[in-house]
């Protein structure tokens, strides 16, 4: 069964119907298919329209989809010859980020990412996207490969946020979170970052301080969660919403504010409804970008990304 959102009440009364329809018999007094028809005709505008107005909470609620694409479906569908790495070679494996080397439309790559899990089991061994310390010095190690052996990062984002637990901070959380942001910074290889759900927070930007960084168009990118802020700011997470608006977390806010480079539309209705085309939106908005930044030195490679980030903001205190 598909998942509704709340503000999604209406198309999904309107799919039920249709859904009721299709399992009557056609006694020739009333054209089943023709009222199909028409009622599929009013949930396609009906989409269209709620989703071209969403709000900055609604869009949160839809980057939280648990029927969006996520990590290891990037991977079944963009990349072949794929051979996870596990471990961070200190102390254990954390399976809320994934990577491991692959091919990206025939180019040898590293790719790395975030994995929320879908069922409940899943969700519980991938710690639902939220990686500790050793998840963070995997994704260094990766790095550190990929610089060895000249191979452009692919980074996929989809993380509320790094586990906040005792054990991750008796683990030094911040300090892996400090040093993947400072690998990313500084490796000598195209880096290429797209937020394919949630951004949330530090654990997020250690995989997103790239040479190019893209979100897909539902998708939210912010130093806290709308929930997190309104606790702290009105000690009521009843706020959330009101939260959401005053981050500026939405991929259009982002664009206007220069911390990400591009868009990347989904389809209709958000990309739970097509994963195959958000996928592949992404995988095209990353060759394009992976055929610019192949041609740079290492050297100018590095000071173009620095100048990206230390320009990040001029435009908007200007």
């Amino acid at each position: 069964m598909r998942n509704f959102l709340d503000f999604e009440q209406p198309i999904a009364d309107l799919e039920g119907k249709i859904e009721e329809l299709r399992h009557l018999a056609d006694t020739g007094e009333v054209n089943i298919a023709e009222e199909v028809g028409k009622l599929q005709t009013k949930v396609d505008k009906l989409i269209t329209t709620t989703y071209a107005k969403l709000t900055p909470w609604q869009k949160v609620l839809v980057a939280r989809h648990p029927d969006r694409p996520h990590f290891v479906d990037y991977v079944e569908r963009l990349f072949t010859d794929y051979q996870p790495l596990a471990g961070d070679r200190a102390f254990a494996d954390d399976h809320a980020i994934l990577g491991g080397i692959g091919r990206f439309q025939g180019r040898s790559c590293v790719v790395i990412g975030h994995e929320k899990g879908r069922t409940t089991q899943e969700r519980i061994r991938h710690n639902f996207g939220m990686a500790r310390p050793e998840g963070y010095r995997k994704a260094q190690r990766l790095m550190d490969l990929a610089e060895q052996f000249n191979l452009p990062i692919v980074t996929l984002v989809d993380t509320p946020g790094a586990y906040p637990g005792v054990g991750a901070e008796e683990r030094g959380q911040s300090e892996a979170i400090a040093r993947s942001i400072e690998r990313c910074l500084s490796v000598r290889v195209p880096l290429i970052a797209t937020v394919i759900g949630e951004g949330g927070s530090g654990g997020a930007i250690a995989l997103a301080a790239g040479d190019a960084i893209f979100m897909l168009e539902n998708s939210i990118y912010s130093v806290i969660s709308p929930e997190g802020c309104a606790s702290i700011l009105w000690r009521s997470a009843d706020e959330a919403k009101t939260a959401a608006e005053a981050l500026r977390l939405t991929a259009q806010d982002l664009e206007k504010l220069g911390v990400i480079d591009s868009i990347v539309k989904e389809p209709v209705g958000g990309a739970h409804r097509g994963p195959e085309d958000a996928i592949d939106a992404v995988g095209a908005a990353i060759d394009a970008s992976l055929s610019e930044l192949s041609s740079l030195e290492p050297g100018a490679l590095k000071a173009r990304r620095r100048d990206k980030f230390l320009a990040m903001g001029r435009d908007a205190l200007a």
